[in-house]
């Protein structure tokens, strides 16, 4: 579990056509398995991709190349299998701007995810470095085709929830989406992130 989340935990014109932020991202092209910082550099230009470390959960850093490091409306940050090369892409976050699969956007209330998912959930507990990540085992949001699997952090609205007792949706538990909590303090997705599993992983041999 934190491993997986600890991959999510994550300008000019373009010299070639590109998707545009506002169009739905699909598991495929420079969102899929076989994305490169080579293809970011075609696609974005050379000026509006830098990679290097970027924070991590539990203050560590991570690699990832970043795009559009300086418009917060558009960073887009891609994290690979193969940092070496930078390829082999491992995970990508969206942008505050973009359109994840399914029509899932920034900001959607938990009812609004589920309603589009057709099916309940799970969200980890907020308040701790891993808080807050949705688990959706089943349902259209569950998986892509291409094995891509969409991965969504929701926060409460901190700011406006006053004296409400929020310990039973907070801490390493898992909270079903249909808790009404969770619409009381005005849950939301905060960020979207698309992941892919480890070509070179290998399920460990069983004990004889």
């Amino acid at each position: 579990m934190r491993a997986r989340l600890l991959v999510l935990a994550v300008s000019a014109a373009f010299s070639t056509p590109a998707l545009a932020q506002t169009d739905a991202v699909s598991c495929s092209s420079i969102f899929g398995p076989d994305s490169s910082e080579a293809q970011l550099i075609e696609t974005y230009g050379a000026d509006n991709v830098v990679s290097g470390d970027v924070p991590g959960p539990e203050g560590t850093t991570i690699f990832a190349t970043t795009v559009f490091p300086d418009d917060p409306d558009r960073r887009m940050e891609f994290g690979w299998f193969d940092e070496e090369n930078r390829d082999t892409l491992s995970y990508v976050q969206l942008s505050p701007s973009q359109v994840g699969p399914q029509g899932v956007r920034i900001g959607m209330s938990v009812a609004e995810v589920e309603a589009v998912n057709e099916a309940p959930f799970d969200i980890g507990g907020f308040g701790w470095d891993y808080g807050g990540y949705a688990e959706i085992n089943e349902g259209k949001l569950a998986g892509d085709a291409n094995g891509c699997f969409i991965s969504l952090r929701f926060s409460p609205d901190y700011d406006n929830i006053g004296d409400t007792d929020t310990s039973q949706i907070s801490g390493e538990i898992s909270v079903p989406s249909d808790e009404p909590l969770l619409e009381e303090v005005n849950t939301t997705v905060q960020a979207i992130s698309l992941g892919y599993p480890d070509p070179n992983y290998q399920e460990p041999a069983a004990d004889e």
